[in-house]
């Protein structure tokens, strides 16, 4: 059973069925349905590929990204996908979140996977034998599954970590995120749609803002900062992203002729961490985990790694094997996050910032590590920012500044 039909549950539910295991996904809301993150890394397709996921997202003509461009003081610097070390896809799109997990979850039932809708886990124990979990559907019936094995996809639901008690606080500081989306009417010659535009605030470098292309002409946008700066910004969420965007000439003049698309929203304290990534016949995906910052789009590469690593040892275990989850689960799991980790914390100290912008022009080893991590590839143990992340990131950051 999985615990959620979001990005990591439709993978890992997909990836089971494909192996002939009977998987059902339980998810509390309805597709489609709104949710924050559109903007993907290109590892994230090698994943969906792996699942039979691929062809419909290609299909359905979400918008195509290649890169981002950082934004500091009017200054720009692209980083462009196809440039990286490491081997594998290159390019990756922009997506509107309710079409994309609809899909997702869609997919994972034509791959022989059943999913049941507006039911919520209410209950649950577990031994190493196997599950029970408590589900109430909207019409407050419930019911009891018996699973020889639980996946918790529930995203910030975060449903066995609340049910288990394994939550514990993240050490990264409270921030705030304020989002919403526009009909953006761009039409700046210089804007490039294929990529995510990120800009630091001119005056607050710890505060940051994304621009997201979608398709049909609507973008994704928002801000992102320490709580009490946020708030500083205005009294409703909308004042306070669009007097933030004011601060940015040339955001506010890309954004001149945008129409409210959906109303601004807010997400505070969204970080979080666990005591343990797994348990008797259960372990946790994507962001019922962990969830580290908004600022590399991470969050979706990191739910797919996890569903693919679980799915693999789910099957494994199924079929009698001895899975040492520790092992094989979680540390293989860390390997990437940690390089993440120490991505969102040399942004913010302004290590990351510095590398970015002083970086030299000419392509060099250097830089195409650096890409390949910025385009998801965070587990590829040849990349020196993979194997010592946080020494490379100081290294190098001396280096851009001599």
């Amino acid at each position: 059973m999985i615990i959620g039909a979001g990005p990591a549950g439709s993978l890992a539910a997909a990836l089971l069925a494909r192996k002939g295991h009977k998987v059902e996904m339980i998810e509390r809301t309805h597709f489609p349905r709104f949710s924050i993150g559109e903007s993907l890394l290109a590892q994230s397709l090698e994943f969906l590929g792996d699942a039979g996921l691929l062809e419909d997202i290609e299909a359905h003509g979400f918008q195509f990204k290649d890169g981002v461009v950082f934004e500091r003081a009017g200054v720009t610097t692209p980083i462009y996908f196809p440039d990286k070390s490491a081997p594998g896809r290159s390019t990756t799109f922009q997506v509107m979140r309710s079409e994309f997990d609809d899909l997702l979850a869609k997919g994972a039932v034509k791959q022989g996977a059943t999913a049941s809708f507006g039911q919520e886990v209410i209950a649950f124990e577990s031994d190493d034998d196997g599950a029970v979990v408590t589900v109430r559907d909207e019409a407050g019936e419930t019911r009891r599954i018996e699973a020889r094995f639980v996946l918790d996809a529930s995203g910030f639901g975060r449903t066995l970590s609340k049910l288990c008690d394994l939550e514990t606080p993240s050490d990264f500081p409270t921030r705030r995120a304020v989002f919403g989306q526009v009909k953006d009417n761009i039409t700046a010659p210089h804007f490039d749609r294929n990529k995510i535009l990120v800009t630091i605030h001119p005056e607050n470098p710890v505060i940051w803002y994304w621009l997201i292309p979608l398709a049909n002409g609507i973008s994704s946008v928002g801000v992102v900062g320490p709580q009490d700066d946020i708030e500083a910004a205005g009294a409703t969420d909308h004042e306070r992203l669009w007097n933030l965007i004011a601060k940015v000439p040339h955001k506010q003049d890309i954004l001149k002729d945008a129409e409210v698309y959906r109303p601004a929203a807010t997400i505070v304290g969204y970080a979080c961490n666990v005591k343990s990534l797994h348990g008797p016949s259960f372990a946790l995906l994507g962001n019922a985990a962990e969830f580290l910052d908004p600022v590399f789009s991470s969050g979706v590469t990191i739910a797919f790694k996890s569903a693919t690593l679980a799915a693999g040892l789910v099957d494994r275990q199924l079929k009698g094997e001895t899975i040492d989850w520790q092992e094989e689960f979680s540390r293989e799991l860390y390997v990437g996050i940690d390089t993440f980790r120490e991505c969102v914390d040399a942004w913010y100290t302004g290590a990351l910032q510095t590398i970015i912008f002083n970086r030299p022009k000419e392509m060099n080893d250097i830089t195409r590590q650096l890409t390949s991590v910025l385009a998801g590839y965070a587990w590829d143990r040849s990349n020196i920012f993979v194997k010592s992340p946080k020494r490379t990131m100081r290294t190098v950051e001396q280096w851009c500044l001599a």
